[in-house]
């Protein structure tokens, strides 16, 4: 039990007996006690005073009596309306035990059913579905992938933690012009390459020719502009440009020869694809793909047109007028009949609801996206799926680097590959001077060690950062081992580990004779016993850096706790098996909430 709900029922039981009230949940207000005051846990006495007929403080100080009755409340001041608690070093000593003994801490069965759309209760646990990444098949992953695969990653494994049975999906955008014109850069220019004959990754492969289609596109334009055409038209009447648009046109006819080289294609950049999400060690319960979920959304639409849902121009496109909605109309087919995102989103949407029961929808999609999305909602709405209003848009900021840009193969975009692969060069750098330290292990030890901690830098730096903002990535800062960077939790982990093996075994949470605590032991367990409700607020309100951000509190108690108070050299055995769990669990905490975050723990660094 909690120390909230301890509290609570103490209350419930102190009201009762001093004034005859039945209190409910909500009047019990327990908040933490400010720091200008002595306590630990504050309780707000207000809504007891009118039917009580007395003063607050005289109210406060009354039940801080009846309180202190128990095991539990050690002393009291009231102030006002506030009765100030101090928890006794017994309760927080069991609570300790509790954690050692609890191996799902932090974790809950299943959100209470005010999460359900309905509000009913059920008895299995909800779902809901978590889209991220979103690729596009024409080009290798970059930086604003990299944070939107690891959001999306952590805010699955929050809800998991928060009792949300969570399907990770991933819709690839693998069709449209954009594909069409790294396919038709290939045949002109490609001389039958391939990631084997190459030595290339198949989505970088593909980036290259992508890219190689846009300088030969602009010189194309540059040439018809010389000749007297206006930009505009250039653009359009670029012979590139028309032969894209006819490949196009034979994909959506099902031409075998364009499907068959877009089958072939899009295998290297999967393949690509693969490699890169395992190495970031993000993953994927379902995965859909817009070249079978387009169709949907085409048929959808023309239900829409039939019924008067939307309307067709003269030109042949169909649009959906959202004027009476406070926005603008939107395109849905083009006046070639083929689909734009819009249409694809619906027909996935659709699919995805028919696959699963799904109690809620998330979308991880950067914060240019918005206006997307409240069309989206809108749509689904109109057409009558009852899912429609009930979408998320989880809407995060950019990403940039101090310079902008680093090492990339396009010169615009940071790769991926290129980032992980600093991250982890940067960490090998910094552990050739603690090799002190790491004496030893072999080298491919070594190497792993500098997987995880450079990765981790990465991850961490990445999500502690309010998600809704935008943010600059600083590679240097983030594999800082001091201050608030992943690399200083990570060795705060790693200390710890050290200290248990050098325990050799005497750790035990059976029957702690300790009945005083430091207030250097006390301020962690407290710390400790937060996690609960830090994991529930970073699952209510979708945000990895709440996590971060008490690691980091969590990892700064326990060093100051490490420097203040001996552990492996304490003469009172009592006291050295209280520090070497709390140390312990100390540890089990920290690596619970960095798995919420996607990283790995070393053991040593």
């Amino acid at each position: 039990m909690t120390l909230e709900q301890s509290l609570s029922s103490l209350v419930k039981a102190a009201v009762k007996s001093l004034y005859e009230i039945e209190a409910t949940d909500a009047q019990i207000q327990l908040q933490k006690t400010r720091p200008e005051f002595e306590g630990n846990i504050t309780l707000v006495v207000f809504p007891f005073v009118k039917m009580a007929r007395k003063a607050p403080a005289q109210v406060a100080a009354e039940i801080g009596e009846e309180l202190a009755k128990s095991d539990l409340v050690a002393k009291f001041n009231a102030v006002q309306g506030f009765l100030n608690l101090s928890i006794s070093d017994a309760f927080w000593i069991k609570q300790l035990e509790a954690i050692d003994a609890d191996a799902n801490y932090g974790r809950f069965e299943r959100p209470s059913k005010t999460s359900f759309p309905s509000g009913e209760d059920r008895e299995e646990a909800p779902l809901m579905m978590v889209e991220y990444s979103s690729p596009n098949t024409n080009k290798p992953l970059h930086l604003g992938h990299v944070r939107n695969n690891l959001l999306g990653y952590s805010i699955a494994q929050i809800q998991e933690a928060n009792g949300w049975k969570v399907v990770k999906t991933n819709i690839v955008n693998d069709r449209g012009i954009h594909i069409c014109k790294s396919m038709l850069a290939w045949l002109k220019f490609g001389n039958g390459e391939t990631p084997e004959s190459s030595g290339k990754k198949g989505d970088h492969l593909i980036g290259d020719y992508y890219v190689r289609f846009d300088k030969e596109y602009k010189a194309q334009i540059a040439e018809l502009m010389a000749k007297g055409m206006d930009e505009e038209t250039a653009k359009r009447e670029a012979p590139l440009m028309l032969e894209a648009q006819e490949m196009l046109r034979k994909w959506e006819a099902n031409d075998p020869e364009v499907r068959g080289l877009w089958a072939r294609m899009n295998e290297w950049v999967y393949a690509g694809f693969d490699e890169t999400y395992r190495r970031m060690g993000v993953s994927f319960d379902k995965i859909y793909y817009e070249s079978n979920t387009y169709l949907e959304g085409k048929s959808e639409v023309e239900k829409g047109l039939a019924s008067g849902q939307f309307y067709r121009r003269e030109d042949g496109s169909v649009w959906a007028d959202l004027t009476k909605d406070g926005l603008d109309e939107k395109l849905l087919l083009r006046s070639d009949g083929t689909s734009v995102y819009m249409t694809q989103d619906i027909g996935t949407a659709k699919l995805r609801f028919q696959d699963f029961p799904i109690d809620k929808m998330v979308y991880v999609v950067g914060n240019e996206q918005e206006y997307h999305f409240k069309v989206l909602s809108i749509l689904l709405d109109r057409l009558g799926f009852p899912f429609g209003k009930e979408l998320v848009h989880f809407s995060y900021g950019m990403v940039e680097l101090p310079n902008g840009k680093m090492k990339s193969r396009e010169g615009t975009v940071v790769d991926a590959d290129d980032l992980m692969d600093k991250m982890v060069e940067d960490a090998k750098e910094i552990s050739k001077d603690k090799v002190n330290t790491l004496q030893g292990i072999t080298e491919d030890e070594a190497n792993e060690i500098a997987r995880k901690v450079g990765l981790g830098a990465l991850k961490y730096f990445i999500l502690k950062v309010d998600p809704r903002k935008n943010m600059l990535f600083n590679p240097a800062e983030s594999i800082d081992f001091n201050g608030n960077t992943g690399p200083f939790i990570q060795y705060t982990y790693a200390r710890i580990q050290s200290v248990l093996r050098k325990a050799d075994g005497s750790i035990t949470g059976d029957g702690l004779q300790v009945t005083v605590l430091d207030p250097k032991e006390l301020g962690l367990i407290q710390r400790l016993c937060e996690y609960p409700s830090i994991v529930r607020t970073a699952g209510d309100n979708f945000s990895p850096a709440v996590i971060c951000n008490y690691a980091y509190d969590l990892a700064c108690d326990f060093n100051s706790f490490y420097h203040d108070l001996s552990i492996l050299n304490e003469p009172d055995a009592a006291k050295r098996a209280l520090r070497l769990l709390l140390s312990a669990n100390v540890a089990k905490v920290l690596r619970s909430a960095f798995a919420l975050l996607g990283i790995e723990m070393p053991d040593r660094m």
